[in-house]
């Protein structure tokens, strides 16, 4: 009797302790995505909105997806010190950073990009505005936008300072990146925790609150626990004239998507992605999916039989790829093994 009673009581713990750590993964879900939600309803209006966990991105999925290539993680995140030692901004310390997209026709073949990102977390936004203005050594100015103070950087006067040359071309792309910076950027403490960053006009707009991202491109957002990175934006008038292509039929297909959407997420299995396109019309969408399934064929018969390792994995991407079209939407997905992640990573230089 006694013995079953202890294991009748032992029983009872590990359930409450099972529920319980169940409640603290659910509870952590909700804020997550509360938060987000909270980040996302202060944009304005946007074409395009992109939810990234950049915590989780620097701590976890950077090191996994790198973690093949030692000599290139370590470069990377010897970036992101570099720039938090220039500008006074931390990556590790941002919790969520939620960017809005407002895109810009400038030619027939041609788009301008202005976004306004928000980010929060651990951060003091007083403190972490202070540390960029001394970064700048005074090459900023000042200006009032409703009850918020704005501060207006030129980044290539805080970035400009001697760097080494990058040895990869992943740290490397990040120095172009920064050197590339010539526009003016505002700088805003929305509350103690939230920063918003972008050109003055987007941030007066931010501000201002007058306007908001539109339910098409909200219902479209997916975070789940696990996200590295979410996005949902509306196509500028057909995908075609952003990637040239001498196929006709492809061009209308993509031509035809009206949104996209998805998410990469980082887990114990591998990486996966998901990417959704939202057409005009359901026929659409399965033209789309044919002309995909045929890219398949194509791709599977060319790196299937190779003997090449690179081309190996390349084939296994292909045939491991999931196309499925219902009603308007065509949705493609992948796990990408980390044996397959490594294969891939430990090549580059």
């Amino acid at each position: 009797m006694r013995t079953r009673f202890f294991a009748l009581s032992a029983i009872a713990v590990l359930l409450v302790n099972v529920v319980s750590f169940a409640a603290v993964d659910a509870r952590t879900a909700r804020l997550k995505k509360a938060e987000v939600t909270r980040l996302v309803n202060l944009l304005p209006a946007s074409d395009g909105v992109v939810v990234f966990d950049s915590k989780r991105f620097v701590n976890d999925a950077l090191p996994k997806i790198l973690s093949a290539n030692q000599p290139m993680l370590t470069e990377v995140m010897a970036k992101i010190t570099e720039m938090e030692t220039t500008t006074g901004i931390d990556l590790r310390k941002f919790d969520q950073v939620t960017v809005g997209v407002a895109i810009k026709t400038v030619s027939a073949k041609e788009y301008d990009y202005e976004p306004v990102a928000l980010a929060n977390g651990d951060i003091n936004a007083g403190a972490l505005i202070a540390v960029a203005k001394l970064a700048s050594k005074g090459t900023y100015r000042e200006e009032n936008i409703g009850d918020k103070t704005v501060f207006v950087f030129t980044p290539k006067d805080v970035l400009q300072k001697a760097q080494k040359p990058a040895n990869s071309k992943v740290a490397d792309l990040m120095d172009q990146a920064l050197k590339g910076l010539t526009k003016e950027v505002a700088v805003t403490a929305l509350d103690k925790n939230t920063i918003a960053i972008g050109s003055v006009p987007r941030i007066r707009e931010t501000i201002a609150g007058g306007t908001r991202l539109g339910a098409d491109v909200t219902s479209l957002l997916s975070v789940k626990e696990t996200s590295v990175m979410s996005f949902a934006v509306k196509a500028p008038g057909g995908l075609s004239k952003m990637v040239p292509l001498d196929n006709d039929e492809l061009g209308a297909n993509l031509d035809s998507i009206d949104y996209l959407s998805g998410s990469l997420d980082v887990a114990v299995a591998g990486t996966s992605l998901f990417v959704s396109a939202r057409t005009k019309k359901a026929a659409q969408a399965q033209s789309l999916k044919d002309s995909l399934d045929g890219l398949k064929m194509v791709g599977g018969a060319i790196f299937g039989g190779s003997k090449r390792p690179d081309q190996q994995i390349y084939g296994r991407l292909i045939k491991n790829a999931k196309v499925e079209s219902r009603g308007n939407d065509v949705s493609i997905e992948l796990l990408v093994p980390q044996a397959d992640i490594d294969g891939m990573i430990g090549g580059i230089k």
